[in-house]
């Protein structure tokens, strides 16, 4: 499966809305921040993203970006076909007449099958499990 660099700037900045508080905007500057992803690049993906059905957007001074459904909903495979389009399934532009082939087909069908498995829901629990197990316990 290939996976372009504005499916993961997409994939990361769904992850980020989906550790925010539910319901509370998110302005793309902070995204952007927290991301380190290029803020003109980060306003054509949520763009797109909102088109796609995955964020919506609030006007006004208290208004930014969220998820427009629950992160256990989404799932990653979801979000990278829609911005990755055609070009996610790599093992259908391979020639099918070479050792190779069925190989990578079984690759691509693998990968497929984790990223349709995988909500954002899954990948914030997942995370902040990991964080939470280095806090330093300063306690003496």
């Amino acid at each position: 499966m290939y996976i372009s660099v504005k499916a993961e700037y997409a994939l990361s900045a769904i992850l980020d809305l989906a550790t925010q508080p539910p319901g509370e905007p998110v302005r793309i500057a902070d995204i952007a921040k927290r991301q380190n992803i290029p803020q003109k690049f980060l306003e054509l993906i949520l763009a797109s993203l909102k088109q796609g059905g995955f964020v919506e957007s609030r006007r006004g001074a208290e208004g930014g970006y969220l998820l427009s459904r629950p992160a256990d909903t989404i799932v990653v495979g979801e979000v990278i076909r829609f911005v990755d389009g055609a070009k996610a399934r790599s093992a259908e532009k391979r020639k099918n007449n070479n050792p190779f082939s069925d190989m990578w087909s079984r690759v691509d069908d693998a990968v497929s099958s984790v990223v349709d498995q995988t909500s954002f829901g899954d990948l914030r629990r997942n995370w902040q499990e990991r964080q939470s197990k280095y806090i330093p316990n300063w306690d003496i």
